[in-house]
């Protein structure tokens, strides 16, 4: 059977075309939305996958949101490859792109800022202050415009999805969250657009982060509960790879995201680490739902 070229989603870049748009779509049905900062790789296409299954109008988003990065990280450099995410996402059948230029996010005399409180000041947000409230207002911000029926993230940024989850239930928002799972390469490796950064040597020694986390999972299939015998098994096959510098090993309630000593209910294995120029994350969930 011959192929056939998938059509381009429509492109908008202001707010109001953006309603619009949105408006004239809702007699479909449900609205999803999946927002990105670009650098599209399949853990986004698979999130524009599912949101599809489940709802007849599809938005996406790209957004380099400079209110997320500290003044010494990645804003400037964070890869931007606009025409090839556009293609993959018309491949992947989206039906609307937002391409939102600063000002539509942050207009002129711009003085507002959302804050979840505790769920931000652990893991990432005591690596990197002042990330999760970027994270919180500019998702506000988006989903004050797109007003979607479901939002669509990924579990590979876990704790993001979990303070987003406490962001809408606690302003009320008329929005359900989904998670996506980490979609992985062949070797494990969580995908991520910082994946790029990373040079042969050190895309060989990233795979640290998912063979740590599957050694903590063989020892909790067989019984383990310590949280501390859990995370010296990661850094133990962390030993093996040089070029990896460790920022968290942690070991958390799945929902409140405090330290546990001993896995008695759901938990988070949340790792971060440095290799190269890279800082990967990477997590797995377990225990009862």
């Amino acid at each position: 059977m011959a192929s056939t070229k998938s059509a381009s989603p429509r492109r908008v870049s202001g707010v109001d075309e953006l309603r619009r748009a949105v408006r004239a779509s809702r007699r479909r049905g449900t609205v999803a939305f999946v927002p990105t900062m670009g650098a599209i790789h399949d853990g986004h296409l698979s999130l524009v996958r599912q949101a599809k299954r489940s709802s007849r109008f599809v938005v996406a988003s790209i957004f380099v949101n400079p209110l997320q990065f500290g003044p010494t990280e990645d804003y400037r450099r964070y890869p931007r490859p606009v025409r090839r995410d556009r293609a993959l996402f018309a491949a992947a059948g989206v039906d609307l792109l937002w391409e939102p230029r600063v000002e539509d996010v942050y207009p002129p005399g711009d003085r507002t800022r959302v804050h979840v409180s505790e769920l931000t000041e652990v893991l990432e947000g005591a690596s990197r202050p002042g990330h999760f409230e970027g994270v919180t207002t500019v998702v506000m911000r988006l989903l004050g415009a797109v007003q979607p029926d479901v939002l669509w993230l990924g579990q590979k940024d876990a704790q993001q999805a979990i303070v987003l989850e406490r962001m809408c239930a606690d302003l009320l928002l008329p929005v359900r969250v989904r998670r996506g799972a980490t979609v992985r390469e062949n070797d494990g490796l969580a995908m991520s657009s910082r994946n790029a950064y990373l040079g042969a040597a050190e895309r060989q020694q990233a795979v640290a982060l998912s063979q740590g986390l599957a050694s903590a999972r063989v020892l909790l299939g067989a019984g383990e509960r310590s949280a501390a015998k859990l995370a010296a098994a990661i850094r133990r096959e962390w030993e093996g790879y040089p070029l990896v510098r460790e920022d968290y090993v942690a070991v958390v309630d799945a929902a409140t995201l405090r330290p546990v000593r001993r896995v008695e209910g759901r938990v988070l294995i949340a790792v971060a680490a440095r290799v190269g120029p890279a800082r990967l994350i990477d997590n797995i969930e377990w225990g009862p739902k």
